[in-house]
Formats: structure tokens, C-alpha cells, sequence
């Protein structure tokens, strides 16, 4: 280890507990909740195992009122619900790490489409999950309900075994609903000043302390600023004046900056690493307790300044415990180089949103552990001494690569031209997403430590090379390419765009002669970020796009509202509900989709962003060959999660049976 990291792995007291380390990895959502109790345990294990000092679930409900279904979250609200928890527990105890829970009331935000209840929330109010319902006031029997929910809680908690056990105050949840003059507007006693609004959060404090005695220690999650200013609860007001009220009623604080969850698990594009250092390195000046916060922390170098300037006493994290579960681990063997950083990218945020179990672009065992039993740093050797020629040096094949090579074949990578990483290395060149890049230096860094592997540069095969070499195994990742006529997930109807361009050129260095009209019939990430490319380089850029609002499917990762608010500052004119249906000599003519009405736009250059075709012309030439296999965006043209995962799965199972994965079946009574 480079002692210069030796802080990191001293032990830290946490009321009646002790975590060997400083690596605290904060509750993060899964996909998995009650319904895949032995998927979440796995998930956890391996943390732990990776050397997390400190590991929690995800959002734990206390009671049927808070029901986030369709989404995946852990219960606790009968004592049939204490078994499938201390899977977890165990899982975790078993590397020697500490077991956190993060116990959950979603207030106006729980949907209960589940139960069925009522929604409570401090004050009568629209639902805020975007239903035609309405929560209820909570009166006072209520909340006296509420206050034994959490004791009740709390109690199973300790009797999965859990060390520390959460009051969860963050993310506009119900306590923090409470705590907020936006959304509490009540006239008793939990209402009106800041200590009343706060009332409620002491209560909960002090009713989880009775409840876990002196053997828990009792962990505060609070939102110091929601971002809207002196309207609500912010840094410089009111989430101080609430840490000096409470300072050294918790054992542990867990700060954060929140409102909507976007903002505390904010994309690479949007924040750099340690951003809310700002808002929350006020809280242990006022406190003796040890704190926590979170910020993608992936250097090891940053992660000790945070320490040594008294910002906080742990480094939380989620994401960058989902990239790389390992991550303590490798810095205490001093293989920082090693550890497969976050590119805040969040797809894991998309996997949440979506409903669907947990996903990472730079970690495709992330979600397997279990179901497919893999592991991130251990894979089964290959049982034959045999080649493998890798074609294409994208995303899909260097994870095929690295893979196989880590299997034991040999491994030749041959890309056709200079630079490697394929579209990696040409999406990190867009504003704000440099970071993407890791997913191109991570695995060129680990194929550098491998016997096993050649790697070609500008080397365009053909088949009849291929025929020459003659490798037991050939995988195909050549990639894919944007479509020139128009046809996207609204518009499938091709079009003439004779003058069109993709972004294939605009990487390529074409001449952009403006004014850009961009057509975004793709809503990811690409449409959004050129606009703002060309904005910035001083073209007027106007984004005509199917969809209500501009990059609609980032909705999922978090970005949208900070897409959308970025372009409007930039003059970026957004078209929303259009398609382009015409190019002429110096307009683009852009088509109502709800009334038919076109207006003719002013455009030097048209850029298409709608779907892509697979490069696959190879495969043609050889898919009657035996062992040839295509990959990634050559297969199906996705995301590079997608990608990775592809080439991932291919490798990891090559000569085992391909069956499903394992799924945790309910136990029906009389069968």
C-alpha cells in the first residue's frame, strides 16, 4: 500500500460500533428489494468482501404506507421480514464488515400501488409521484402510528443483525417533508418554526435509539440543502441550524444535498468528483459524531484530502462501489491503477428508475452475483489452450478481449484504426463526458498486464486474413454507424437527406456551416450533447426532437432537467413534438406531430441523431464459419453498458451451457 493512503484503513468508532476502515458504501437502490432477497444479500457480500468497511442496503420501508412499487425496495414491516434481511447481514458480517439499514417512509413520494393505502404526508397534497391522488394529512394519532412504525422497525432491524440502523431524512422523504417549509405548512406543534419542523426528526432519533439500546448505532441520512434556495431547507440556513440542533443525538451523520434524488447522484456530465463538498463541509465543525458524504470519489488521492481537511471521516459512496466493488481492496494492495473507476455515466440510475435490477457500464458482474454467480475480480480458466482473434477495439472488444484473456486464451486484438476505444473515444470528446473514457483506459490498462495479448493497430481485417490466421475463435465487434435516412424510435418511415449529416461526421471533422438543425429522434445523450458542441463553438443550433422534451430517455438517468436547463442557457431553440420530414438548399422544413402544421427552419447544416446500423459486413462475409461470433453494437447497436455487458457474457460463458439465469421463486403453499 502507498502510505500516503494508510488513513483510509484506520478503524473509525461509530457510537457502539467500530468499521475497520474508512470505505463506507451509503445505501444505494439494487432492483432487487424484498422479492430477491438472495440477489441483494450476494450484491452486498461481495462489497464487503472488496473491502467496504461499512456496508448498507437500500431503502428499507417501515410499514405499508410507504410503498414504492413498481420499484424494487426492502421491507420491514412484519417480523416474516427479519429472515430474508439477516441473509444480508450475514453476507456482509462474513467479510468483516459492518451491516447498515436504511429504514424508509416515502411520505407523498410512496405511490402505493402495491397496498393500496392512503399516501400521508405532513399536509393534504398532490402525490408526488406523479399519480391523480392525493396524500392525506397525518393528524396526531397518525404520526404517533408513524413513531412506532420506525421503533418496530428498528427493533427487526437489530434482530437481523444489522450494526447500524438508519432515520432516513433525505431525498424528499417523509421526515425531510416534515423538515421543510415547502412542504410543511402545518399550524401545531410539528409545524410553523424550524424546531417544530424538526420535531418530529428528534422524536424519530430518540424512538430508534430505545429501540436498538446500546448495541446499534443510530445513523442520521439528512439532506442539508434541496437546492431551492431560502425557500427551502439550505446550507447556509436552516440544514445548519438543524445539525446544531440534533449534533450529537445520532452516532453517525450521513449528509447530502437532495430535493430530488438527481441532484445527489448527479451525472459525470453535469459535476466533477467530491461536488458536494460545498454544501456539506459545514457539518463536522458542529458535531463530535463521524460523518459521511458522498461525491463519485474514485482517486484515492482525493479521497485522503477529504479526510485530512476534515471534510468527513468516511468516504461514501455508491456508485463507485458499484464500478468497482473492490476498490478498497485494490488500494490497500497499492494496485490503485487498478480500480475500475465510476464514469458517472448512470445507467445504474436508469436500471432504478426502469424498475429492472441493477446495471453498470464499467462492471458487467454488477447484478450477476447471484443469479449467475459472477464474481468481479475471479473467473474460471478456460479449460483448453486455444486462440481467440478479437476485431474491432471498441468497447465490446476490449472487454472480450480482456476477458478471454483473463481466461487464459490467447488473445489477438486487432483494430482497424490508430486510436483505440472505438466510440468511447470519440463520445468522451463531447462536453462533460471526458470520464467515459475509463471504459477505454481501465481495460487497455489490465490488457497491458497480460502475457496473453497482442494488440494491432490499423489493421483492418478481411476474411481472407482471418481464413489465414485461422484462430479457434473469432469475435466480431466492429461497431455500428448512424443512419443518414431519418428513421429513429418515432419517424420509421426512411426519408431523402441529401445533404444530411450524422455524427459520424461530426467526429470525422466535417464542416459545419451554420445555422445547425439537429433532429433527435434517438433522446439519449447524443442529440443534447451536440447541440450544446455547436452551441458552444458559436453556431445558432436549434434541436427539433419527436419527443415532448429534449434528450426524453435521460429522464431515467437524471439528466434531463440539467440537459434541458443547460441548452436553454447556451440560446440552444428547442422544437419539441417535431420531426424533420425535409432538407432543402437552406432550410430545414420540421412537421407538427399532433397537427400537421410545418414550418420551414433556417439550416446550414441538418445532423441526424436517430438510430444506427450494425458494421457488419464482416459477419456476412464469415457468420457460416464455425466459432465467429458478432458483439456489442455489431450485434445490436446500444448503449455501451450494453456493449460491455455483450461481450462480457460471450467471454465469461465460452464452453459452458448457455442456460437461464437462476430467478429466486416465491414458496407456494401446497406445492
Amino acid at each position: 500500500m502507498d502510505p500516503r493512503h494508510a488513513i483510509l484503513f484506520e478503524p473509525v468508532r461509530i457510537g457502539p460500533v467500530t468499521a475497520p476502515n474508512r470505505f463506507y458504501q451509503t445505501p444505494h437502490a439494487t432492483g432487487f428489494g424484498w422479492q430477491r432477497p438472495q440477489s441483494g444479500a450476494a450484491l452486498r457480500g461481495i462489497k464487503a468482501e472488496g473491502g467496504w468497511g461499512v456496508v448498507c442496503t437500500e431503502y428499507c420501508s417501515i410499514h405499508p404506507t410507504s410503498d414504492d412499487s413498481p420499484h424494487a425496495f426492502l421491507t420491514l414491516w412484519d417480523d416474516d421480514d427479519i429472515a430474508p434481511l439477516a441473509a444480508t447481514a450475514d453476507a456482509i458480517h462474513t467479510h468483516g464488515a459492518l451491516a447498515g439499514i436504511e429504514l424508509w417512509h416515502g411520505g407523498a413520494h410512496a405511490s402505493n400501488r402495491m397496498t393500496r393505502l392512503p399516501t400521508l404526508a405532513p399536509q393534504v397534497q398532490p402525490a408526488l409521484f406523479h399519480l391523480p391522488t392525493t396524500a392525506r394529512a397525518m393528524d396526531l394519532a397518525d404520526i404517533r402510528a408513524f413513531r412506532g412504525w420506525q421503533r418496530d422497525a428498528a427493533r427487526r432491524a437489530k434482530q437481523a443483525g444489522f450494526d447500524i440502523v438508519y432515520v432516513y431524512a433525505g431525498h424528499d422523504y417523509l421526515p425531510f417533508q416534515y423538515l421543510s417549509r415547502r412542504s410543511n405548512t402545518r399550524g401545531d406543534a410539528y409545524g410553523g418554526s424550524l424546531e417544530n419542523r424538526a420535531r418530529l426528526l428528534r422524536e424519530m432519533l430518540e424512538d430508534t435509539r430505545e429501540a436498538v439500546g446500546d448495541t446499534c448505532a443510530v445513523a442520521i441520512r439528512l439532506a442539508v440543502d434541496e437546492l431551492h434556495g431560502p425557500d427551502g431547507v439550505c446550507a447556509e440556513a436552516e440544514g445548519r441550524e438543524v445539525v446544531e440542533m440534533l449534533a450529537d443525538l445520532p452516532d453517525l451523520w450521513d449528509v447530502n444535498i437532495a430535493g430530488a434524488l438527481g441532484n445527489d447522484s448527479k451525472s459525470a456530465r453535469f459535476s466533477g468528483e467530491g461536488f458536494q463538498e460545498d454544501y456539506i463541509r459545514f457539518v463536522k465543525g458542529l458535531t463530535s459524531k463521524p460523518v459521511v458524504s458522498v461525491g463519485r470519489f474514485t482517486s484515492p488521492d482525493r479521497m485522503v484530502e477529504q479526510i485530512r481537511k476534515g471534510v468527513q471521516d468516511f468516504i461514501g459512496a455508491a456508485r463507485p462501489s458499484i464500478a468497482d466493488p473492490f476498490l478498497p481492496a485494490k488500494i490497500r494492495a497499492g494496485r490503485a491503477d487498478e480500480i475500475r473507476e465510476c464514469i458517472g455515466c448512470n445507467i445504474c440510475r436508469a436500471a432504478n428508475n426502469e424498475a429492472v435490477p441493477l446495471r453498470c457500464t464499467q462492471n458487467p458482474t454488477m447484478g450477476e452475483e447471484w443469479r449467475r454467480g459472477w464474481h468481479p475480480e475471479r473467473i474460471a480458466a478456460y479449460p483448453r489452450r486455444e486462440t481467440a482473434l478479437v476485431v474491432g477495439a471498441g468497447p465490446a472488444g476490449l472487454e472480450a478481449a480482456l476477458t478471454l484473456a483473463r481466461r487464459g486464451l490467447e488473445v489477438t486484438l486487432a483494430e482497424a484504426s490508430r486510436q483505440l476505444g472505438g466510440r468511447v473515444s470519440r463520445e468522451s470528446t463531447l462536453p462533460g463526458l471526458a470520464t467515459w473514457a475509463r471504459v477505454r483506459d481501465w481495460r487497455l490498462t489490465m490488457l497491458g498486464k497480460l502475457p496473453n495479448v497482442q494488440i494491432y493497430r490499423e489493421s483492418r481485417m478481411a476474411a481472407d486474413d482471418i481464413a489465414d490466421l485461422a484462430p479457434d475463435h473469432v469475435v466480431l465487434a466492429t461497431g455500428s454507424h448512424w443512419r443518414r435516412d431519418g428513421v429513429g424510435v418515432v419517424e420509421m418511415q426512411p426519408r431523402q437527406f441529401p445533404r444530411a449529416l450524422t455524427p459520424d461526421d461530426i467526429f470525422a471533422g466535417a464542416e459545419i456551416i451554420g445555422p445547425v438543425v439537429i433532429h433527435d429522434d434517438e433522446h439519449y445523450f447524443m442529440g443534447g450533447a451536440l447541440a450544446e458542441k455547436l452551441a458552444r463553438a458559436g453556431h445558432p443550433v436549434t434541436l427539433v426532437t419527436p419527443y415532448p422534451q429534449v434528450s426524453g430517455w435521460t429522464v431515467l438517468t437524471d439528466e434531463q432537467g440539467f440537459i434541458q436547463e443547460r441548452l436553454m442557457g447556451l440560446g440552444v431553440t428547442i422544437l419539441p413534438q417535431h420531426s424533420v420530414t425535409e432538407q432543402g438548399a437552406t432550410h430545414a422544413r420540421a412537421t407538427c406531430l399532433t397537427t400537421g402544421q410545418a414550418r420551414d427552419i433556417a439550416c446550414g447544416a441538418l445532423i441526424l441523431v436517430t438510430g444506427r446500423l450494425p458494421d457488419d459486413r464482416l459477419w456476412q462475409a464469415l457468420q457460416t464459419r464455425p466459432n465467429t461470433v458478432r458483439l456489442g453494437d455489431c450485434l445490436t447497436p446500444s448503449s455501451i453498458a450494453d456493449a460491455v455487458y455483450s461481450a462480457h457474457r460471450f467471454a465469461r460463458l465460452l464452453g459452458e451451457p448457455d442456460r437461464p439465469p437462476r430467478r429466486e421463486r416465491p414458496a407456494h403453499e401446497g406445492i
